[in-house]
């Protein structure tokens, strides 16, 4: 197996006439046996091996896109605000300035503070961590990490995200985005929708009931970043679904759909957690798809 991409690195590409960057933000590490439910180990350790304590590498790839209108983040890692132990218990290496997603976003000759929008595919820490900073000195409350742009999530996912649910609490962490309500810098939106042109959200349910992708769309292309519905590149059979998903069967049918969609629309597929493949695209039966044109960090 190729090396894991290197927290940092960027994969730059054209959509039509957008350029998009896929970000490095860094690594973590979860147990192999979680992320992917009921397939067997002797087969998803072939795809990606685990190590003495059972985990398997995953990026935390973020998107930048810049549209016409706005220079659009989707996702932000897993941030610095986390302790030691915390590091420790999910193999988390994103250290940089803040953090490996700051240095990725200056490597495209852009600033942190020339973000516009910030799109939130789901509010897990390893998604939505990096919403939040910590405060002056490293010492104070946390603040949004984007302070001049808007951030984008479905309404009922912040609703999810806040109730007190024994399944779902030890994902949905209040300091990555109750700082950004505070702020009232949410823009929460209701199913299918336009972010900015060329940028929109699908709804993509069954990772948690309110799970969104991103899509981008220019001169007859489109990409989508996937997040959860499909972490790796490994997870693209349709039967292969992450044991972390709360409505599995229901992540069944998104993909379906979705690689339907993908096959017949030519769509390029962006991997949040594979530690290798960036991107590729669907052919043959989308009931059993095979991969092509597969781009892998650089």
């Amino acid at each position: 197996m190729s090396t894991p991409a290197t927290p940092g690195g960027v994969t730059s590409f054209n959509v039509g006439t957008l350029r998009v960057h896929a970000l490095e933000a860094g690594l973590q590490r979860l147990d192999g046996g979680a992320m992917f439910g009921v397939v067997p180990k002797p087969l998803w350790e072939k795809r990606i091996p685990a190590d003495a304590r059972n985990r398997i590498p995953l990026a935390m790839r973020c998107l930048l896109v810049e549209a016409p209108s706005a220079l659009v983040l989707v996702d932000t890692g897993a941030g610095d605000k986390e302790s030691e132990k915390f590091k420790d218990i999910y193999g988390l290496e994103n250290a940089g300035t803040p953090t490996a997603l700051e240095d990725a976003i200056r490597a495209t000759g852009h600033q942190p503070e020339d973000v516009d929008i910030v799109v939130n595919t789901h509010l897990h820490f390893d998604h939505a961590g990096g919403n939040t900073r910590r405060g002056p000195g490293g010492e104070g409350a946390p603040v949004p990490s984007f302070p001049r742009a808007r951030y984008v999530v479905q309404r009922r996912e912040i609703e999810f995200a806040r109730w007190d649910n024994p399944r779902i609490r030890a994902s949905y962490l209040p300091p990555n985005y109750e700082p950004v309500a505070a702020a009232g810098l949410f823009d929460l939106l209701e199913g299918e929708a336009g972010v900015t042109e060329g940028v929109r959200v699908l709804p993509t349910p069954g990772h948690i009931p309110h799970h969104q992708s991103v899509l981008v769309e220019s001169a007859g292309e489109t990409v989508i970043f996937l997040g959860d519905v499909c972490p790796t590149s490994a997870h693209v059979p349709l039967p292969w679904i992450m044991g972390y998903d709360v409505e599995p069967l229901v992540t069944l049918d998104t993909k379906t759909w979705l690689w339907k969609r993908a096959v017949n629309e030519g769509w390029t597929l962006v991997f949040e957690h594979d530690p290798i493949v960036v991107s590729a695209r669907l052919q043959g039966d989308p009931g059993r798809p095979e991969l092509v044109q597969v781009v892998e960090a650089r």
